[in-house]
């Protein structure tokens, strides 16, 4: 069996709603909503990751297309469900990485479409590393993407919209200092190609004044401590390898059984 063929074979005993909300979510991203939001993330965040440097990069997300270029990271690595281009399979509450295992790590919309968001976090701040970074975009509610989340009843719906001052609030608990909140996206989700020409000036206006009503927004987070408790750097653990292909799926909550 290929590595494609593993990575697409669901797990025996992942949760279907899961699985059936990302295969959605990354069904809503190829289409023309999403991807005129995906097309105005892709310079922010690469603009963000020119400044890291590193062994390993994890993203996190239901969008299936290339990743954002980071230069001077060695590796990025695709974490998530069992679909084609997940380099790692997993849930998004057991990622089978060593704590501090990763520089950086990007959840790309994986709170908006996620089951338990609180859990999801925690697991991608336990894999960075003590100094790494945390990037976390989201479906920004106070924004035009927000209003048709709560109008309309594609998988948009189904997304969680998160405010970024609440996600802050969850990263100062996790121990993670905020170092910069961007917004982007200022024309409304119109598929019509000729409607986002016409608005396009509104992304300059947008970018000049980073206007906090875009439809997405990008928070980058420190990681300060582990937990709660402060670094010691004596006690700071080797990064952990990260393995590159698909592994079977491991389960925090299964590890204690007998």
């Amino acid at each position: 069996m290929s590595d494609q063929q593993r990575s697409e074979k669901p797990f025996a005993d992942a949760d279907a709603q899961w699985l059936s909300l990302i295969a959605s979510a990354r069904h809503w991203f190829e289409g023309p909503y999403g991807q005129l939001l995906l097309e105005s993330e892709q310079p922010v965040l690469e603009e963000e990751l020119a400044r890291f440097f590193g062994s390993y990069m994890l993203h996190y997300g239901p969008t299936a297309g290339e990743l954002p270029e980071a230069a001077q990271i060695q590796h990025s690595v695709r974490v998530g469900p069992p679909f084609a281009g997940v380099d790692i399979v997993c849930e998004e509450q057991a990622w089978p990485m060593t704590e501090h295992a990763a520089d950086v790590v990007m959840l790309q919309h994986g709170l908006d479409f996620s089951l338990s968001p609180h859990g999801l976090l925690r697991e991608a701040a336990h894999s960075v590393r003590p100094g790494g970074h945390l990037l976390i975009v989201g479906i920004n509610p106070a924004s035009s993407w927000g209003l048709r989340h709560l109008l309309v009843r594609d998988v948009l719906h189904q997304a969680r919209c998160i405010s970024p001052n609440r996600v802050c609030d969850w990263l100062h608990l996790l121990g993670f200092a905020l170092e910069k909140r961007r917004f982007g996206c200022y024309r409304p989700p119109l598929a019509s190609r000729a409607w986002q020409g016409r608005l396009a000036p509104l992304e300059s206006w947008g970018r000049s004044w980073q206007a906090p009503c875009g439809g997405f927004y990008l928070l980058v987070a420190r990681k300060l401590v582990v937990g709660l408790r402060p670094l010691r750097q004596s006690q700071r653990e080797p990064m952990g390898a990260l393995v590159p292909m698909p592994v079977a799926k491991v389960s925090r909550r299964a590890a204690g059984k007998p």
